[in-house]
């Protein structure tokens, strides 16, 4: 894909939704995995929203992307997390 095709210039501080299971581990989990790809991350900004019923747990993570392939990069490494039901 030809930079100049994207929506999104880089870097960017990119938001993601990230929805799981409702559990003590959850967030710290999602910050491990984002600092992966993000060192300067900072835990203190994501915003946490429960479910209805407290089930599941919502999360916007906003990561700085410096490009198309590290935004796929973090998507496919939340995507896959056993934790994860879902990544907006």
């Amino acid at each position: 894909m030809d930079p100049k095709d994207s929506l999104i210039e880089y870097p960017s501080d990119f938001p993601i939704k990230v929805m799981g299971p409702t559990h003590i581990d959850f967030a710290p989990t999602i910050i491990e995995v984002v600092r992966q790809f993000d060192l300067a991350f900072d835990a203190a900004t994501i915003e946490t929203r429960p479910s209805a019923k407290g089930n599941y747990t919502g999360l916007t993570v906003t990561v700085r992307v410096t490009s198309r392939e590290m935004l796929d990069d973090v998507y496919r490494a939340l995507s896959s997390h056993p934790m994860v039901k879902m990544v907006l």
